[in-house]
């Protein structure tokens, strides 16, 4: 291995610094809290009242969806299976605890401590999330210690952004489209554009795919398509708002599914599927319905935002993607910007009608609940008669519809401009000449950085097949196989 990208010093040391801060901010800050916390249990407490049993079920479905389902879907590449996988495995453990302790500060902060529950869990969840959506636009040009520090300098500005937005902005984001998809993509742009490789512009000779690595990442869009109703619901309202948001999460990905599979064969030239619209366009119904999925927007539109999420992201792979990268210097691997930039654009569009649309008439009081800024402010007397019908609801903004939209507008760009930026700096950083960056030859392969079994050299022609007479056996050899 060259000394250049060796991970025999940077990645102990690095994780040894890494683990001492994390176990000095624990100590410190975090604590349990009152749910977990035995002292203050007594003999009157009903321990089926625990969050645990209203929170685990919705932290058991990301965590399926953060280790099993994103992991195989980036293990496509016929050399890079091993990577895609581990270095997802490696960057989401180490994203969650990170942060546990950064929306902490932010969310869960008071007394001095950190209070630890599983809601802090399952939102660090969404914040791992982020950072795996963003590692799809690099996806094979980095080593694991270049996306540790991605996530290292990604958590920290995801949680001052979804702070600011919710404390400052405050919007209606069930589904995450906007704090979660939009940020993602573009933060993950802004790191590709800054580590941009003109020597892949004309793609590689590994940069390709194989028979079992296309099953094993239609695996990942399976979990992710089973457990996506869960993601989108996991922070709603409990009841009828949670129940609205996993019908219309099922309705959205069911429509933009059997789309995705009449695109592929209408555009494939021989008229046949392609593994690669499978694996990721059907997923687009589950990011479109998320700005909206809680609200009255009825099933039909559901349906139409998984058809119009799913059209947006096919023709973006077909033609966005090779544009971005031959005319803007955005690499775009996965082409995160079609799968959740484009369709968050057109849920963050379908949110912002929603809202205006929203009318005592369609929601009763309720509405109020749902759009919580909305809600009348403390001191107005109506309040007071909302309150009479809804317990609990809490004073609001006093917002009209139109305003709440501008809101959403408004959230919508300080995202886009706050990720950008963050990337862009991310992505220098990571440029660092000590981050192990693999070369452009050693780009998409395992070997760089795992010992590989011995089956793995029966494969190596591929690797070294460098003109297109070479190439076209090779496929005429597997087609054999």
């Amino acid at each position: 291995m060259n000394e250049s990208t060796s991970l025999k010093v940077r990645l102990p040391v690095f994780v040894l610094v890494l683990e001492v801060v994390i176990l000095v901010l624990y100590a410190v800050f975090v604590t349990y809290d009152d749910n977990a916390n035995a002292k203050l249990q007594n003999n009157e407490t009903n321990p089926m009242d625990n969050s645990l049993y209203r929170d685990y079920p919705y932290f058991a479905d990301v965590q399926v969806m953060i280790f099993i389902g994103f992991g195989c879907l980036l293990a496509f590449f016929r050399f890079y299976g091993f990577s895609g996988m581990v270095f997802n495995f490696l960057t989401a453990t180490f994203a969650i605890q990170w942060a546990i302790l950064m929306q902490g500060f932010f969310q869960f902060y008071y007394d001095g401590k950190i209070h630890l529950g599983v809601i802090n869990l399952l939102n660090a969840e969404f914040a791992c999330a982020v950072v795996l959506i963003s590692f799809g636009a690099v996806l094979g040009k980095t080593s694991p210690v270049q996306l540790l520090v991605m996530a290292l300098l990604e958590i920290p500005v995801f949680a001052v952004t979804e702070w600011a937005v919710l404390k400052y902005i405050r919007i209606n984001d069930a589904g995450g489209t906007i704090l979660i998809h939009l940020f993602a993509c573009y933060f993950g742009l802004g790191v590709t554009f800054a580590l941009y490789r003109p020597g892949l512009n004309d793609g590689h000779a590994k940069e390709t795919t194989s028979y079992h690595s296309d099953i094993l990442s239609v695996m990942g869009t399976l979990f992710l398509w089973v457990f996506w109703p869960s993601f989108n619901s996991a922070l709603t309202f409990k009841g009828d708002d949670q129940h609205r948001a996993i019908l219309h999460t099922f309705i959205g990905l069911s429509s933009s599914t059997i789309t995705a599979f009449a695109l592929t064969a209408v555009f494939n030239k021989r008229g046949k599927l392609t593994m690669a619209d499978i694996q990721n366009v059907t997923l687009a119904g589950g990011v479109t319905v998320g700005a909206s999925v809680d609200m009255m927007i009825s099933p039909v539109a559901a349906y139409a935002l998984g058809i119009m999420g799913c059209t947006a992201c096919f023709f973006g792979y077909k033609y966005l993607t090779p544009f971005l990268a031959r005319h803007m210097r955005i690499q775009d691997q996965c082409g995160i910007h079609n799968l959740h930039g484009l369709t968050g654009l057109i849920s963050s569009t379908a949110g912002i009608c929603a809202i205006l649309l929203a009318t005592e008439e369609t929601y009763g009081p309720s509405m109020y609940q749902i759009f919580s800024h909305r809600a009348p402010p403390e001191g107005d007397p109506k309040l007071l008669e909302l309150q009479r019908l809804i317990p609990g609801l809490k004073p609001g903004l006093g917002r009209t519809a139109q305003e709440q939209a501008l809101y959403q507008v408004a959230a919508v760009f300080s995202t886009i401009a706050a990720s950008t930026v963050g990337g862009l700096l991310t992505g220098l950083v990571m440029k660092l000449p000590f981050m192990a960056s693999p070369t452009d030859r050693d780009c998409f392969d395992d070997e760089l950085f795992f010992d590989m079994p011995s089956d793995f050299d029966s494969v190596e022609i591929l690797k070294t097949a460098t003109s297109d007479d070479e190439k076209g056996q090779i496929k005429s050899m597997d087609s054999k196989v």
